[in-house]
């Protein structure tokens, strides 16, 4: 073997152990010895005032760059001078006329340990393992732990490369109001709620979006339903006490394009959201951390949360494909397939076996594929013939109390459907009166089911009577379209309205 690689031989392993010698602690002060031997330092780790020094018979070797290479003995002396802490970082000087190979005290106790059982010296292990490092030769790596390691590395990098944590801005008293109840809820907690009455008065006018605000939504705890959501195309996410102050309590700045679709979890501490950045993420309230982020293979139009199960939501967008996704370990466990371009809306059914997407698959004749029911655990499509006239769908909503649900469509007007097989529409029921004209408007029930909300492009609010189908009253809220309108979950007739402006109006 070439003695330009070759640090010492096994077979004067025994020759190089005898020249190691304890020198005396009274000629530490005296000028150094020959380059061949340096004082190497070993720090006790039991104590910061006790360390022993022994004098290491070293070989110094050059390589192809001119650098020094030194192997040495390892240091067996360690168990004799009381250093039995071998987890402790290693602690060793050398003179800088030699450059000496680190080892930690585990590395060699795992060097030793192993030696016994295979019957190879440590001086041996350590040999060849130098001559690999020399050489450039990697030690094998079975296939799993390459792929683990690998993976670990790109979530690493994707994370430093994503913002792992929101840019939050907090508002005027945003910590304290979080977590408080509202003096103005507390009263109507321990009972049920009332007959909605349409609103009439103006509370509160926010106008701090930047631009048109997509969704609104109120904390479905009660406790915490002071709370309103909204997500906006200034590529930010909001929480604001629209029930006491009309102030903002916290900004999210997760996203670097326009947020589309924001929803809270059903314990209120999670806001789960998704943009035109392909991005989703799912920030907590109070400190805005990432508890889940994840790239999509498209941008997001909407998303839902599972009724019975936080740790799951399903999401769709620019795609043919919706997708469901577990927030547990990241990943996409069922994929709907359909032959269209884009998915308006989700709406989950009762106790969440089925759901519903809105899809903008119109023909010239007819639209089936408007809306598609979907099984939710096989991924099976069970129905797409359930509306057939020639109009988009952008919004569904679900009554609160019968299994019926309404669909917003491009025709001006929200038709009724049967929430069981086959779907059917009502015929006899069609609310129409207001404006759609191409934006993303949304409708929503009242908490009684009483009441069907509408926002409209002219920028009015209407509210429709649920069993007759007749306008009950006409607000002018907005000058811009508005596109979304949503009942307080506990005060009766408190409602939220938002438009293409990026205003956000309290009603009562």
């Amino acid at each position: 073997m070439s003695s330009s690689l070759v640090a010492y031989d096994d077979s004067d392993s025994e020759a190089e152990m005898e020249k190691t010698e304890i020198p005396n602690t009274s000629s530490r002060g005296k000028s150094l010895p020959s380059s061949s031997v340096n004082h190497v330092q070993y720090f006790t780790p039991g104590g910061l005032g006790t360390k022993s020094t022994y004098e290491i018979q070293t070989t110094v070797n050059t390589d192809s760059s001119g650098m020094g290479i030194v192997c040495e003995d390892p240091p067996e002396h360690y168990t004799q001078n009381n250093n039995t802490d071998l987890t402790s970082p290693y602690c060793r000087r050398a003179h800088p006329s030699c450059t000496a190979l680190c080892m930690s005290y585990r590395n060699y106790e795992q060097t030793s340990s192993s030696s016994v059982n295979t019957g190879i010296s440590p001086q041996k292990r350590i040999h060849k393992d130098s001559i690999a490092t020399i050489k450039g030769i990697r030690p094998y790596i079975p296939k799993r732990l390459r792929q683990e390691n690998s993976g670990m590395y790109k979530e690493k990098e994707s994370d430093q490369g994503e913002n792992s944590n929101c840019n939050v801005k907090l508002g005027m008293s945003g910590e304290q109001t979080l977590s408080k109840i509202s003096e103005l809820i507390k009263p109507y907690l321990g009972s049920k709620y009332k007959l909605t009455e349409v609103p009439k008065n103006l509370v509160f006018h926010i106008s701090e979006h930047n631009g048109p605000v997509n969704e609104i939504q109120w904390c479905p705890v009660r406790e915490q339903s002071h709370m309103l959501l909204s997500a906006s195309m200034d590529k930010t996410i909001k929480v604001w006490n629209a029930v006491d102050a009309g102030c903002c309590l916290k900004t999210y700045s997760c996203h670097y394009c326009a947020v589309r679709a924001a929803q809270w979890s059903s314990c209120g501490r999670r806001i789960l959201s998704g943009g035109f950045d392909s991005m989703l993420h799912l920030t907590d309230v109070e400190t805005g951390k990432q508890i889940f982020s994840s790239k999509n293979e498209f941008r997001i139009s909407t998303l839902k949360f599972y009724p019975t199960d936080s740790n799951t939501f399903v999401c769709g967008g620019f795609s043919p494909e919706v997708k469901a996704w577990d927030i547990r370990n990241c990943q996409v466990i069922r994929v709907y397939k359909a032959a269209v371009q884009q998915t308006l809306d989700i709406l989950f059914l009762p106790e969440g076996k089925e759901f519903l997407t809105s899809t903008d698959a119109v023909s010239r004749d007819s639209a089936d594929r408007t809306i598609i029911a979907w099984d939710f655990q096989s991924a099976a499509k069970i129905s797409n013939q359930i509306f057939h006239e020639r109009y988009t769908c952008p919004s569904l909503t679900l009554h609160p109390k019968e299994s019926v649900f309404v669909a917003q469509t491009n025709g001006n007007y929200m038709a009724l459907f049967s929430s069981q097989r086959p779907y059917r529409i009502n015929k006899k029921k069609r609310y129409e009166g207001h404006k759609v004209e191409g934006f993303a408007v949304g409708c929503e029930f009242s908490p009684d089911g009483t009441l069907l909300v509408t926002g409209s492009s002219d920028g009015k609010v209407f509210f429709y009577n649920y069993h007759t189908a007749r306008i009950i009253r006409t607000l002018s809220a907005h000058r811009e379209a508005c596109v979304s309108a949503t009942f307080h979950p506990v005060l009766p007739s408190l409602l939220a309205t938002c438009d293409w402006a990026g205003e956000i109006k309290i009603w009562q």
